[in-house]
């Protein structure tokens, strides 16, 4: 090797990669994996819940209920 050429080093990790969080089981084998990715589309399905709730609510306080039909004969009960 000549001493200008530089030596292969470790890659460097980006700041910027985030997290990761692996889960094992009792055997020590890997049950899953969670990336960056699982938790901000947890996070946005958690946002849009509560988006929709708050317009179902919204919808539900300002319509009108609706009244039940009578019956127009009642029925009549047989005794045997």
């Amino acid at each position: 090797m000549n001493k200008f050429e530089s030596k292969k080093s470790q890659p460097i990790s980006e700041a910027d990669e985030g997290w990761l969080v692996q889960v094992y089981g009792q055997n020590r084998r890997l049950l899953c994996v969670l990336e960056p990715s699982h938790g901000w589309i947890f996070l946005l399905g958690c946002g849009a819940g509560i988006l929709l709730a708050i317009i179902w609510f919204n919808i539900a306080r300002y319509s009108e209920p609706i009244e039940p039909v009578p019956p127009t004969e009642i029925p009549q009960i047989q005794v045997d």
